[in-house]
Formats: structure tokens, sequence, C-alpha cells
């Protein structure tokens, strides 16, 4: 590290680590003492998800685990009623640009085109480009009766997730989305720069093993927006818990779909904003 900040200072080098992050040179002022070294920042890059070769998103989001993220999407924006009808995922990588060619059932892929969204999401964004409140507000079906959580697994799988966030140790900049099944803790961790990233990568990791969400609860290191309950919903989870806050709409869908929903879950707290029945004390 220090060999790389003495060469970086001058040049002002930013070096490419892998396609997750990199290393930039920097200033860093602290306690009164400014110090030229280097830091370990998260990438961003524009990933163009297209159905059948026809453009359909593009979202700027942590350039990893794309096929994840393309299953993970397309299942819960509801593109496709199951993950059996998504027939195809490749990753095209170019000097300039990622695409992700994602192929579906032929009935789904001609509603796909009547819904088409052919926008840019900005990280973060997690209704971009839809063209109605309908499409907006899209309300998932009842979710099952589901699991059943106690507050001390909840929190054991709080604390394990802290450790498994390996991107944001050094970047200090990105979501995290975790899986966990009751009584054996976390099995599945994504990370993404958008939390609506990290909770699609990590729903269609679970999807593409063959793992099914409505087993397991949810555990995002953002607050539960609306969209992050509705894609939890969607993918057929019945427990989401936040480390935030969560929004009022989010709560409404959360009752309305029959979600659990938790929010400020941190250590030795948590709040429930809707099915407290299955978090047991």
């Amino acid at each position: 590290m220090s060999e790389a900040a003495g060469a970086a200072s001058p040049a002002r080098r930013v070096v490419l680590l892998d396609a997750t992050t990199r290393q930039v040179p920097v200033h860093r002022w602290r306690d009164g003492q400014d110090q030229t070294t280097v830091d370990e920042v998260a990438e961003e890059a524009p990933v163009a998800l297209t159905f059948h070769g026809i453009p359909h998103v593009v979202m700027l989001a942590t350039p990893a685990d794309l096929e994840d993220l393309a299953v993970g999407f397309t299942v819960s924006e509801a593109l496709v009623s199951s993950v059996r009808e998504i027939t195809s995922v490749d990753v095209i990588r170019t000097p300039d640009a990622i695409e992700v060619r994602i192929g579906v059932a032929s009935e789904r892929f001609s509603d796909i085109l009547k819904r088409q969204r052919n926008m840019t999401g900005r990280t973060g964004c997690g209704l971009c480009g839809v063209e109605t409140v309908e499409e907006a507000i899209r309300r998932p079906a009842q979710v099952a009766a589901g699991i059943r959580v106690t507050s001390d697994e909840l929190h054991a799988a709080l604390k394990d997730l802290e450790s498994r966030q390996r991107l944001n140790a050094r970047t200090g900049s990105v979501h995290a989305a975790a899986w966990a099944r009751p009584a054996k803790g976390i099995e599945v961790v994504r990370e993404d720069v958008g939390r609506h990233n990290a909770l699609d990568k990590m729903i269609g990791a679970l999807l593409r093993a063959g793992v099914d969400p409505a087993e397991g609860y949810a555990i995002v290191t953002s607050r539960a927006s609306y969209e992050m309950a509705q894609k939890a919903a969607t993918a057929g989870i019945s427990f989401l818990a936040a480390v935030s806050a969560p929004t009022g709409l989010a709560i409404r869908l959360a009752e309305a779909s029959g979600l659990t929903l938790v929010g400020f879950a941190r250590p030795l707290q948590h709040v429930v904003y809707a099915g407290a029945e299955r978090l047991i004390a």
C-alpha cells in the first residue's frame, strides 16, 4: 500500500485492481495532518440488460455477479412468472460496455415489449423508466405463510453479515443483501453500489442455484423502500429485515402482501412494522 502511494502521487495514477474496485491517489486529512496516500474505491459501470437483443434498461451497477443480477431483476420485476421462463443469460463485455443478454419464453418476450423501459437507471434507482403509476405501484401476490425466525437468529445473522461484506470492507461504499435460512444462518450474500441491485443479485443467485427464496429470509444494509419490499415479495420472500427505516409505502405493501417487514435491525434492537407473527421473541 505504501509503495503504491509513493508511485501514485506525482502522476496521479488510477490503478484498476479488478472489475469491482480501483486505487486512486488521495489527500487524507486527519487530526490536523495532511497525508498523500491511496484509497480503494468501488467501481460502477453501465450494464445494459437486453431481451432477445432488444434494449430494456441500463443500470449503473458493480460489474460483478451480473448473471445473478439479470435473473434476479427479471424475476423481481415480474417480467417472467417464474425463473423457468428464463432460457439463457449471457454477459458480453467490451472495452466500452457491458451487455447482459437475456432469453425468455416467447410469450413473456411479447409482454416485455409492451412494458418497454429502455431508459437509464441511475445507481440506487428502483423505478427508473416505468411509464405508469400502475407499473410503479405493482402489487405482488400474497406471500406464503413462510418461515419463522427468532430474535436471536436474526441478530446472529446481522452480526455475521458484517464480516461477509468483503467489498464494503475495502471501499465503504456498497450495499449488501443477504439470505439466511432459519436455524442455519446466512447462505448467500451479494454486494453492489445500488441497494436494488444487491437484492436482485441475491435473489438471482438463489434461483440460479435452484434454491427457493421462500425457504429463508432477507437482510439488506439499506432502508426498506417500497421497491425493496416489492422485489422481496415478488420473489416469494416472506421476511425482510433492513438496517435502516422503511417507508410508509413499503409498510402498506408489506401489510397488503403479508410480508414481515423489520426496520432498524441492528445489534440488540429492531422494530417490526408488519407481519410480527413470523418473528419469535
